[in-house]
């Protein structure tokens, strides 16, 4: 149950399409072996194909971040979606298997110091938003996902931020700005989803998550839900 105090600080729009979702959320603090730093993961990521299939893409995903975080203690964003990946590939494309999966995720793997004021992240076909003084900054994911493609498999890049007391950081996934809706059934699109966000931006974080709830059913109206939703807002 999130509390009063948490509310100012956080909010997670999470709505999957079917019961389950490829869309999941993953949070963790964590101190690396030999460090007293603690270091707060959130990862917002969309696994291939929703429902049951994207569910079972989600274990995937989130048992090798568990792997790469707490067990093989690699501390740094880029470094650790270079593993998933690494193990994402290997879970799907077991040795002497004849079909190629390509399936994996796109995501944004944020690390955040907060006692230093610092983020860290990596970020696969997903950018990240900071909202700082009334302006959005957009920061550019990697052109790959976290799993196999065509190209040759490049290493993640890593980007940092000195973060600011007032910034505001969003990460999401695809499916808000694709639902198809509106006086056109058109996609929603992010430039209107980046809007709403900075019209809104000095609110509490629980009247974000309110506002941008209504105005997906709004646009959405009778139309299907085209794909999970997951959009996530921290406050600093």
């Amino acid at each position: 149950m999130e509390t009063a105090t948490e509310t100012k600080n956080f909010f997670i729009l999470y709505r999957p399409k079917d019961i389950v979702s490829g869309d999941f959320y993953y949070a963790q603090a964590h101190k690396a072996l030999g460090s007293n730093k603690e270091i707060f993961y959130l990862c917002t990521a969309d696994c291939t194909g929703h429902g049951v299939p994207g569910a079972l893409m989600s274990m995937v995903g989130i048992s090798r971040l568990n792997e790469s975080i707490l067990e093989k203690n690699i501390v740094k964003p880029n470094e650790i979606l270079d593993n998933v990946r690494r193990g994402i590939i290997d879970s799907l494309n077991p040795e002497g298997s004849e079909e190629e999966s390509k399936d994996g995720m796109d995501c944004v793997l944020c690390a955040y110091d907060f006692e230093n004021n610092k983020l860290e992240f990596a970020a696969a076909n997903n950018p990240l938003w900071l909202v700082r003084n009334r302006e959005v900054i957009e920061y550019k994911a990697d052109k790959m996902p976290v799993g196999k493609y065509n190209d040759e498999l490049k290493p993640f890049t890593l980007q940092t931020i000195d973060l600011q007391k007032g910034d505001t950081i969003y990460t999401f996934t695809d499916g808000f700005a694709d639902q198809f809706g509106g006086p056109k059934g058109k996609k929603f699109k992010y430039k209107q989803l980046q809007d709403m966000l900075l019209a809104a931006v000095d609110l509490p974080l629980d009247t974000q998550k309110e506002q941008l709830n209504t105005a997906f059913e709004k646009w959405k109206g009778d139309l299907e839900q085209v794909d999970d939703v997951c959009v996530i807002g921290i406050r600093i």
